[in-house]
């Protein structure tokens, strides 16, 4: 959502006449909704609301997954645009995979063709090898289905999109009609303007109300147990730090808000068990609930730290990365060697950045690494400033040109795409 919301202001500058299809906020969970996104999207764009089946009937028989209670509804609105208007492309950003198994039954019937924008696996194979108890739930139906659909669907795509190179090369290794040159890596943006939004329109969270005599460090984001080697390193450094300077690590809070995709109220931590196996678990709060984007934004910035924890899966790219970086609060950054975040912060020499390969050494290797790294943020007048110019091509304009270019191309004569 957030791709298409950014990229909106900046289509039509560069050359293409943005129309959305998506799904009307009454038929999406309740967490999901936000309505300061409204001020960011410019109101003469053309959206068309599509209705869906409601979850108070289709979860008695096991089904939340939006994509699948809207996804004949997405069919008909399509197929109605598409029979009465020219469009030269489909463009399909989302996480709501299941629509995307739109785009060959469009190009077939209507001559048109369509690119996907990969935000996150589809086929997931990650879990395949993990016990049970370490896999979502339904996982293996949820698993068949996906590898179904995906494989009727990106290789017919004329184009991908993607915001990790992995996701690209799991495609062209899994399908082999797929060529390099139909990817394009282009990673989430973020835009000034939903700064300026939240710090205009938002006072206070009433879901995290962090501790005023504490040192407040949050995560906002995704939980999941491949996040777990990373959440031991930075456990394992608190306990080592509340041993040995316990004056300054007994005033850390640290906060983790929106871990679960579940419903309010059921979501399961997987963050807070993990902190009580090193005696921490007073110095953590785990909140699964989702709070509005604008609201998370306020959070982050009320903290007095920023952390990101990241995954063991190759493929994981943290996109939440970039509103940590345009606060410019302080930032302590876990994550395996050759993520994509780590070139970047790397490059704004940002942050304080601790790698790993979980496949070489234990979590405890890597205690005093992000030991230190919480001692250098602890310090007093440490700074968290960075070039701005080396940002500017992650704001959301770059990141729609990006796009544009890659989309234009699809249509220029003798083109490689």
């Amino acid at each position: 959502m957030h791709r298409v919301r950014q990229g909106l202001p900046y289509f039509r500058q560069l050359g293409w006449e943005p129309v959305v299809i998506t799904v009307d906020e009454a038929y999406t969970e309740s967490y999901s909704r936000d309505e300061l996104l409204l001020h960011t999207i410019p109101s003469d764009i053309k959206v068309h609301r599509v209705k869906a089946l409601k979850t108070k009937y289709t979860r008695k028989v096991g089904l939340g997954s939006l994509s699948m209670r809207a996804y004949f509804n997405i069919r008909r609105k399509g197929n109605e645009l598409l029979r009465k208007d020219h469009f030269d492309l489909v463009y399909f950003s989302t996480t709501a995979f299941h629509v995307m198994a739109l785009g060959p039954e469009w190009k077939r019937k209507f001559k048109v063709p369509f690119v996907v924008d990969i935000q996150d696996p589809w086929r997931n194979d990650f879990y395949l090898d993990k016990p049970k108890s370490e896999r979502p739930p339904k996982f293996f139906i949820a698993y068949n289905i996906d590898k179904y659909l995906e494989a009727k669907t990106i290789p017919f795509a004329d184009g991908i999109i993607s915001v990790s190179q992995g996701y690209c090369n799991t495609f062209i290794k899994r399908y082999p009609s797929i060529k390099s040159s139909r990817c394009k890596v282009i990673p989430f943006g973020i835009a000034d303007k939903d700064v300026e939004v939240m710090r205009q329109y938002v006072k206070k969270s009433d879901k995290v109300i962090l501790s005023p005599d504490k040192i407040n460090i949050v995560y906002a984001g995704r939980g999941g147990y491949d996040m777990a080697f990373a959440l031991q390193i930075i456990f394992s450094a608190v306990a080592k730090g509340l041993a040995e300077n316990n004056a300054l690590f007994n005033r850390l809070h640290f906060w983790f808000v929106g871990t679960s995709y579940a419903n309010a109220g059921s979501g399961k931590k997987t963050i807070l068990p993990i902190a009580a196996s090193y005696g921490l678990a007073e110095y953590v709060t785990e909140i699964t609930d989702r709070i509005p984007y604008f609201e998370t934004l306020f959070v982050l910035d009320k903290a007095a730290i920023l952390l990101v924890p990241g995954s063991t899966d190759s493929t994981y790219t943290a996109s939440k990365i970039y509103p940590y970086i345009i606060l410019k609060k302080k930032l302590l950054a876990v994550f395996k060697y050759n993520s994509s975040v780590v070139n970047l912060l790397r490059q704004l020499q940002y942050g304080e950045l601790v790698t790993f390969d979980h496949t070489t050494k234990s979590a405890d290797n890597y205690t005093e690494d992000c030991y230190r790294a919480l001692c250098q943020l602890l310090s007093p007048g440490y700074s968290s400033s960075f070039d701005d110019a080396l940002f500017e091509p992650h704001k959301a304009f770059a990141k729609t040109k990006g796009q544009a270019d890659f989309l234009t191309a699809l249509f220029q004569p003798g083109g490689n795409l």
